[in-house]
């Protein structure tokens, strides 16, 4: 009997760790997906929490962080970041009165997004969902009075997202 156990709890503990590294897995996988190939291999996968604190599920040496998202959870959508929109997020997330970056930051977003406003950085609900193709985006203020860029969504090409806020930043609708 006593070997039933200790043999039953060994396989229990490895179907526990194995369903762990699987999650971790699928994760990963989901993460890199939203960047492109030449960033993928090198990019740090993380998951990021409520407060902007960072887990990481692989580490990297090229400066990106990869975030899985959390699949069905609008706006919580899968991307790489380098460092200077990594501090754009993490100001977002703070509701800070202007992202902290100091440069523009690049956000690649290769599965799509999601989200209830394209005026209010800070909407969490809404009456329709809003859905954006695969895109990479800059981050930094853009004004469209002096780029010539429109404030509103358009079906191709680039527009500015959160215009006329300090999160304002460049949506580029193409695979880069």
């Amino acid at each position: 009997m006593r070997h039933f156990v200790i043999t039953l709890v060994f396989v229990l503990a490895s179907m526990t760790a194995s369903a762990a590294d699987s999650a971790g897995d699928a994760q990963i996988q989901r993460a890199l997906a939203a960047g492109p190939q030449w960033i993928r291999a090198d990019a740090t996968v993380a998951t990021l929490d409520a407060k902007g604190d960072t887990t990481v599920l692989r580490q990297g040496t090229n400066g990106f962080v990869c975030l899985p998202g959390t699949p069905g959870v609008i706006g919580d959508d899968p991307m790489c970041a380098d460092p200077q929109a990594m501090l754009w997020i993490k100001s977002l997330m703070a509701h800070a009165p202007k992202p902290a970056n100091t440069e523009p930051g690049v956000i690649y977003m290769l599965q799509g997004g999601s989200g209830y406003s394209d005026t209010d950085p800070y909407a969490m609900t809404g009456p329709t969902v809003l859905r954006d193709p695969p895109h990479w985006m800059l981050m930094w203020p853009f004004d469209p009075k002096t780029t010539g860029l429109p404030d509103h969504r358009v079906s191709t090409g680039s527009w500015i997202m959160f215009a006329h806020t300090p999160y304002a930043h460049l949506m580029i609708l193409q695979q880069p």
